[in-house]
């Protein structure tokens, strides 16, 4: 049995999208985890899923798969080509599409310049929200279990985000060996992605995102608007900020608390193919 698939990627943080609703799918981790090997699969960051709506208010589901198999609650890199997918294929006509996710609806608007924004709903700060392993709400938080002391931002933009400031060079910055501990940490029980932020002006930030159960990554859309709002609440970064990934560049705009973040940047379709399912049900 072929299942057919697209590979499409934004800022270079690439997906295989996979549609739901006019093919039957049923993968497993494993399954899963060989889609996206780069050496023996298709290769990607994440493997995403269109399904039909859950919900009367929304046109579609949207799930997220980490390259290890995992399920996760969003990726802004992915919902952005996620509305590219579904108004290429024709399953929907609109401009503004409002989806499902595991951590709630959120919509994607398509711009006439070919870009895609999206609305990600407000960032969460509530430790039991992220969810972090402490009691109360605190502008940042100190971290020293299994690395060095590190002061860090922490928030929920539909997953777990840390943030820490970088003085030096950015690309200098240990983000290999700092990355997985925070992402470990008992500090966050989830798990958490971990980006490595160093502001250039009140309007401009470079960014490098190590990402829970993928590694460090070309571009992270949530990480960037984790980025914003921590810099925001620290009071470093204006209300529009572009964000310089080493993929390309994204438009974060976060007004304040009680606001939602918005996210705007490009999603290119790379190419479309079919993959035989017998392949993988290989042992991997």
């Amino acid at each position: 049995m072929q299942m057919r698939f697209t590979k499409m990627q934004g800022l270079g943080n690439d997906f295989v999208v996979i549609d739901a609703i006019r093919q039957q799918v049923d993968l497993s981790a494993g399954q899963i985890r060989r889609l996206a090997d780069r050496h023996f699969g298709i290769g990607c960051d994440q493997v995403l899923l269109v399904e039909p709506p859950r919900s009367d208010d929304t046109a579609f589901h949207y799930r997220i798969f980490n390259a290890d198999g995992s399920e996760v609650e969003q990726c802004g890199n992915g919902a952005r080509c996620f509305a590219r997918y579904v108004r290429d294929e024709g399953l929907t006509s609109a401009n503004s599409i409002r989806v499902g996710t595991a951590a709630g609806p959120i919509t994607l608007e398509l711009c006439p310049d070919g870009q895609v924004s999206v609305d990600m709903g407000l960032p969460r700060f509530d430790p039991a929200a992220i969810p972090l392993a402490v009691r109360a709400r605190a502008p940042a938080y100190d971290l020293g279990a299994g690395c060095r002391a590190l002061r860090i931002g922490a928030l929920s933009m539909g997953n777990p985000h840390a943030v820490l400031a970088v003085t030096d060079d950015l690309d200098q910055a240990p983000v290999s060996e700092i990355g997985p501990r925070i992402e470990r940490d008992p500090l966050f029980p989830r798990g958490a992605n971990v980006g490595f932020m160093q502001r250039q002006s009140a309007t401009a930030i470079r960014l490098r995102v190590w990402e829970r159960g993928v590694g460090e990554t070309l571009a992270c859309g949530t990480g960037a608007c984790a980025a914003v709002v921590v810099g925001r609440l620290w009071g470093e970064l204006d209300e529009r900020v572009e964000v310089s990934l080493p993929g390309g560049t994204l438009i974060i705009d976060w007004p304040g608390e009680g606001m939602p973040v918005r996210m705007t940047g490009p999603a290119v379709r790379v190419f479309d193919g079919s993959i035989e399912m017998e392949r993988l049900r290989w042992k991997y």
